[in-house]
């Protein structure tokens, strides 16, 4: 019965102060729909940033010549580094944590033509392995290069989807001929479309991809771009670095603490890079949205202490007839729970609202898919509960503390 009427008072109070009580649940509602909002919009950003970045290969390694910056065993500082094909059989023979690996050739010199239509792209002369390095994927009915490709110097190539569709125009290009130069080569693959945010010579959409053994073979070069490797443990990855240079200073003559003759690209260094700036970026939206959220539990507790000054005849009543200092205090708290409650709910229902429109907005390329995720929406009920908590307390304790008597008189 104490329960039911108490509940039956505090509705009572809602009704007879609607204004009030509307704005002190805004409070918590847009307190909540910060904390929801901004996180899940960083949550979306960071998902789409990871899905570019792997675009370019997930655990790799990326080995440019550059130039020497010491003297060494007689030779100058100055020299510049070129790599050769068969550098990448040594470093696999020489290194066994390197499972895969492939040299790079590549050339501007030669349009691509089918028709009327031209392009100008990189032409990139690679090993099979390559594609699963790189994540080079080919599209429904195509395939990547083989093995058979290279050992028999086939004429094929791999088109870059936006490639493609310059040259063929909406025609389905496997199995059809594309002029590289003046030569002919049978398209037999083209990439699965993917987001890329970042590349090197230029993105895998625009490029065409053909056997390393045709590429020499056709434009006689005699040095590769770079050489791309994965190591069988991220763990390794550094140890093997050091080991690249020691091999190929060996071969090249050149110091091995030297930086700068060797340039390494290490993706997996650049994705630690953005872990911890998204984990700053997401830590700074949460602490914004806690603090919005913070400013509604004080307008709570703030109008809770008024809620105890204008009953505490109410208060007074009670104790006389018995109610405990624990139901006093029990009773201001639920209050407290149920406004906090209901201005969550509430801000829910508008996150979710939010964050579908945000998710039909025409930048998903950009700032990724926005996504409230079990984490979200955990730490969300956890801050809520917290807010509840502290603003609830203090009024409840005062209102238990309250002297009966001196409540009578009020």
């Amino acid at each position: 019965m104490r329960l039911f009427g108490s509940i039956k008072d505090f509705f009572h109070d809602i009704r007879t102060q609607r204004l009030r009580t509307f704005l002190t649940i805004m409070g918590i509602t847009w307190g909540t729909v910060a904390v929801i909002v901004l996180l899940a919009f960083g949550v979306g950003m960071e998902k789409q940033t990871r899905k570019r970045m792997h675009g370019l290969g997930e655990r790799i390694v990326i080995l440019f010549g550059n130039r020497t910056t010491k003297s060494f065993a007689g030779f100058p500082e100055g020299r510049y580094i070129r790599f050769q094909e068969e550098d990448a059989a040594l470093l696999q023979q020489e290194i066994p944590e390197i499972v895969e690996i492939s040299p790079e050739y590549s050339t501007w010199s030669v349009p691509a033509r089918r028709g009327r239509n031209s392009a100008n792209p990189n032409v990139t002369g690679i090993y099979p392995v390559f594609g699963e390095m790189r994540n080079v994927i080919a599209d429904w009915g195509g395939r990547f290069i083989s093995q058979a490709d290279m050992d028999e110097r086939r004429r094929v190539a791999f088109l870059g989807n936006e490639l493609e569709k310059l040259l063929f125009e909406g025609e389905d290009a496997v199995g059809k001929q594309v002029f590289i130069g003046e030569v002919p080569f049978t398209v037999i693959g083209v990439l699965k479309e993917k987001q890329q945010n970042s590349s090197y010579n230029s993105r895998d959409r625009d490029r065409v991809f053909i056997p390393a053994s045709t590429h020499q073979a056709i434009f006689g070069q005699r040095y590769v771009q770079n050489i791309i490797y994965r190591t069988n443990s991220p763990e390794v990855v550094k140890s093997v670095e050091r080991r690249v240079n020691e091999v190929l200073g060996r071969k090249y003559r050149f110091d091995p603490t030297d930086e700068d003759a060797i340039w390494e690209w290490d993706t997996s260094e650049f994705e630690a890079i953005i872990d911890k700036i998204f984990i700053g970026m997401n830590t700074f939206l949460g602490i914004v949205g806690a603090f919005t959220l913070t400013v509604g539990g004080i307008g709570v507790a703030n109008i809770m202490y008024i809620v105890v000054k204008e009953r505490t005849r109410e208060i007074g009543v009670r104790r006389s007839i018995g109610a405990r200092k624990r139901d006093i205090m029990l009773q201001f708290l639920g209050e407290t729970f149920v406004v906090v409650a209901s201005g969550a709910i509430l801000g829910f229902l508008i996150s979710l609202a939010l964050v579908k429109v945000g998710q039909l907005i025409p930048l998903q390329e950009f700032i990724g898919v926005p996504t409230i995720s079990p984490m979200v929406a955990i730490a969300t009920v956890i801050l809520l509960t917290f807010v509840a908590l502290l603003a609830g307390y203090f009024p409840a304790r005062k209102a238990a503390n309250l002297d009966p008597v001196e409540c009578l008189r009020h």
